[in-house]
């Protein structure tokens, strides 16, 4: 495949995503409760081969591999453009499990990731704290040394999945006043004794919580990786996901975009349908141009991953900034070609408007980004 262009297997299948997410998955998510994990949303996707798209192993072995950057960003951009809350399921069981994945023991991924790949295991990724957020390698969960383990103390907050996940891949400070090399990852059942945890009401269709540790126990098998090392852990596994949360963005665009052009050539005023008024169509235009400039550079981004190239930080950057910030002004657009209708609770663009905003903030928000691609062409 090129950067530009998707072979003919890859179109089959970017369709059948979309078909699968309209008529079996968008039901179910339909009748979710909203801020709460959707089980049988997840066991649907796992029972359709979904979830097992993100561990591209064989049927006996599905740790064998991690999932191409390009099979991710296809797999999310075309369910967010039927579906979100499915493409957000799927996301956040990689997000969660791939840092079992691609640093834990053979013991850790046979636990995990087959009951993942099946939809029977919620997963979570812990990295966010009260005062660590964009700058996550200032984290002050505390593990301190026990026995052969360690004990955590201290919370987590804005989590997705939490407190409703069933594993949590954790980061904590096992060495203090080391910044990013003092930082180690665990890997924690959520029914290990003093975990607990609550919701905070957000913007949100899936779950988003907070968790506290006092004096969690976790054994020297449940490290993921090395001492020290755990926020490499962290970065591996962002590296891989950053991309395609634009494929997520890029969705909601098309989407959005979609559903403006079907109005403004069926909807009718001033003497005939909205397309025909300049202002109208050249707004088309531009979300349309922005749309496809943003998917072609997420494309990009995820070549570059799956080539091996070096220096990919900047071009990440670059694909989830452009990409967030595009389906923001996609979205606002296709509500103001739509006016009041749009904003309907339940509507297709009241939800997108909903959904489109958080991308802008989670794993980098668009600042840090931008930080980051100005840092790289200093390098």
């Amino acid at each position: 495949m090129s950067t530009f262009s998707l072979d003919d297997e890859r179109r089959e299948f970017a369709a059948w995503v979309r078909e699968i997410g309209a008529r079996r998955l968008r039901p179910l998510a339909e009748a979710g409760t909203p801020g709460a994990v959707n089980r049988p949303l997840i066991k649907e996707m796992g029972r359709l081969g979904l979830l097992s798209r993100l561990f591209p192993g064989s049927c006996d072995d599905l740790a064998s591999g991690q999932a191409a950057s390009t099979d991710l960003c296809l797999l999310r951009e075309n369910l967010a453009r039927e579906c979100t809350e499915a493409e957000t399921a799927l996301a956040l069981q990689g997000l969660g499990s791939y840092p079992v994945l691609q640093s834990g023991s053979d013991e850790q991924v046979r636990r995990w990731i087959p009951a993942v790949a099946a939809g029977d295991a919620v997963a979570a990724f812990a990295l966010t704290e009260p005062e660590a957020g964009s700058d996550a390698a200032a984290l002050e969960l505390a593990a301190e040394p026990d026995g052969d383990g360690w004990r955590l103390s201290g919370e987590k907050v804005w989590i997705s999945n939490a407190p409703e996940a069933d594993f949590y891949t954790v980061f904590a400070r096992t060495t203090a006043a080391a910044g990013a090399r003092g930082v180690s990852a665990f890997v924690v059942p959520a029914d290990r004794a003093g975990l607990s945890g609550e919701h905070l009401e957000m913007l949100s269709e899936h779950p988003i919580g907070r968790l506290t540790f006092d004096g969690v126990a976790v054994r020297r098998d449940e490290l993921l990786g090395e001492p020290d090392r755990g926020f490499r852990v962290a970065m591996r596994t962002l590296d891989l996901f950053r991309p395609s949360v634009g494929a997520f963005a890029v969705g909601m665009a098309q989407a959005a975009l979609d559903a403006a052009v079907e109005h403004a050539g069926s909807r009718q005023a001033f003497g005939g349908p909205l397309r025909d008024l300049q202002s109208v169509s050249h707004t088309l235009a531009e979300m349309a141009m922005r749309t496809e400039a943003a998917r072609l550079l997420v494309h990009s981004a995820a070549a570059a991953y799956d080539a091996g190239e070096q220096r990919l930080a900047g071009r990440a950057a670059m694909a989830k900034l452009l990409a967030t910030e595009t389906a923001q002004y996609v979205v606002d657009a296709a509500v103001q070609i739509h006016g009041a209708r749009a904003l309907r609770k339940g509507s297709l663009l009241e939800h997108l408007y909903r959904e489109v905003r958080a991308p802008r903030i989670y794993e980098g928000a668009s600042e840090v980004q931008r930080t980051i691609i100005a840092r790289e062409l200093y390098r």
